[in-house]
């Protein structure tokens, strides 16, 4: 469970539960659009970071207004990523906190000639320290996520300063081998092990798992205490993708007052690709 902040309490350690999910539009394996099903999913998982890929925002239309839908039934803050739009909306990453975020951004991560892609960066004020969270889904070329590994390791998007805390990396990478990718970001971070917690290495699809897809990366400041993907009768047909769930240990520092702007007033703000807050 979350520790709540505590006045002059210098060192602490915070557990704090990551979720990455690739939602495929709450499409589920019968074919029905049906975000309620991933709703179920999300508060079965208990985490307090969510990662969902995929997510549809279109105003208007109960089943594909997902970002809105989400925020609101979860009581979370939030941030979306635009990626592209689509008719009548708009399309891309988001992501959810129990934590207040003190700041988001998306970067462009597209390839010339590919889909427009996007990396969804949200700063979190988890008891006075600041943890960065990455959220991405990258291309399904061999080519295109060489290029996008050299972006997302620029000093424009996981490199840039100053920064001082924890970051994490994770979503839908579509590597399943080891890549350009898996390389750079294996120079600075950690990732997690599926083999040795889970006793094996797919994720993906599923009802039966042939490719690892869905990644964790994190800073070695971080502890990896558990990892599990969330595999429940609801979770196999909401989507082809199951939940991937670490829980961490988050070295804290408490302070006295809010060290961060707080979004907690916002609830939900919406991101252009490459733009700041609306």
């Amino acid at each position: 469970m979350i520790k709540a902040r505590t006045s002059n309490t210098l060192d602490m350690a915070t557990a704090v539960r990551i979720l990455t999910y690739n939602v495929h539009k709450c499409r589920g394996l019968d074919r029905r659009i049906l975000p309620a099903r991933i709703l179920e999913v999300l508060r079965e998982s208990n985490a307090d970071i969510i990662a969902l890929q995929e997510v549809l925002n279109i105003p208007g239309h109960p089943a594909k207004y997902q970002a809105q839908f989400f925020t609101r039934e979860l009581g979370f803050d939030a941030c979306f990523g635009e990626n592209r739009r689509v008719t009548g909306g708009t399309y891309g990453n988001l992501l959810l906190s129990r934590f207040p975020l003190s700041g988001c951004q998306n970067h462009d991560i597209t390839t010339l000639g590919r889909e427009q892609r996007g990396c969804l960066r949200a700063d979190i004020v988890i008891a006075g320290t600041v943890l960065r969270v990455f959220n991405v889904h990258l291309g399904t070329s061999f080519f295109e996520r060489r290029h996008q590994a050299r972006k997302l390791v620029s000093k424009e998007i996981i490199h840039s300063r100053p920064f001082h805390g924890s970051r994490v990396v994770l979503g839908d990478f579509n590597e399943w081998t080891r890549g350009l990718v898996s390389e750079l970001l294996s120079r600075d971070f950690r990732s997690v092990d599926l083999l040795a917690h889970l006793g094996r290495t797919r994720t993906y699809p599923g009802l039966l798992p042939l490719l690892h897809l869905d990644h964790i990366y994190f800073d070695p400041a971080l502890k990896l205490e558990h990892l599990t993907i969330h595999k429940t009768r609801t979770a196999l047909i909401a989507s082809d993708h199951l939940p991937l769930i670490a829980d961490f240990r988050l070295e804290t520092f408490a302070l006295d007052s809010q060290p961060h702007g707080s979004w907690n007033s916002m609830k939900y703000s919406a991101l252009s690709r490459g733009a700041g807050a609306v």
